[in-house]
């Protein structure tokens, strides 16, 4: 009998022994990005803390004029504060729109100038692409935006090592509502309510190329916020949910 205990704690000696450097890894994630001793860790988001119950809705290709100023009259209807991520050539091509969603409170973030896949580029076409964008958010608002998403969630570590270097986080997301597929609202909401917990960072588009369709979308953004405030989830933007200036 006594060896079979001694066999038990040794067993269970070694589970915590694999679970450990897992368990402290995610226990990391839960923490501010801004004050963890390595910040390296969190250079790279795809959600937020647990803790709360906040998540987090994110509008990539902003600014053009068709759905993005639908979008931001239902957003301002229902109070809901979210975060643009804004491509550099639409908002030389709509800088009324871009300020606008600066005025009315979102936060912004740098989806690149054109909309190239990272992984395509050369260093210094990848670095163009970052600066030229950061100017013309900097003249919107008076500062380099924090928080940079790549065009379909592609980047290289070397991309974002040098992105860390000046304090950048990549923010990618864990809940994908798929509306750039044109699919229907009630598609869309159930994409995005299948998936969500909290910390959730919900990815959706503002913008589109000629032809895309995204009045699913459109549709659908009331009965998202509506339902998620009945589930008990606070809608804020990416800076507010990962604690970041």
């Amino acid at each position: 009998m006594r060896y079979v205990w001694l066999l038990a704690c040794m067993l269970l000696i070694f589970i915590n022994f694999l679970y450990c450097p897992f368990q402290e890894k995610a226990l990391a994630l839960e923490q501010p990005v801004f004050n963890m001793k390595n910040k390296s860790e969190r250079a790279l988001i795809m959600k937020g803390p647990s803790t709360k119950r906040e998540i987090a809705l994110t509008f990539d290709d902003a600014p053009d004029d068709i759905f993005t100023p639908k979008i931001l009259d239902i957003l301002k209807e229902k109070k809901v504060k979210a975060t643009f991520f804004l491509v550099g050539h639409r908002i030389e091509k709509y800088p009324d729109i871009a300020k606008r969603i600066v005025q009315e409170g979102h936060a912004v973030g740098n989806h690149s100038y054109n909309h190239p896949n990272f992984l395509q580029m050369k260093e210094a076409d990848f670095k163009r692409q970052i600066n030229r964008t950061d100017k013309l958010i900097s003249s919107l608002t008076g500062s380099v935006p924090t928080i940079v998403r790549p065009p379909y969630g592609e980047i290289n570590d070397k991309q974002i090592e040098w992105l860390t270097k000046y304090k950048r986080v990549v923010v990618e997301w864990d809940v994908d509502s798929l509306d750039w597929k044109g699919l229907k609202s009630e598609e869309i909401v159930n994409n995005i309510l299948s998936g969500v917990n909290p910390g959730s960072i919900v990815l959706l588009h503002s913008g589109t190329g000629e032809g895309g369709d995204l009045s699913g979308t459109v549709e659908a953004l009331s009965t998202v916020i509506d339902d998620l405030r009945k589930k008990g989830f606070k809608m804020v933007t990416i800076p507010d949910l990962l604690d970041i200036p």
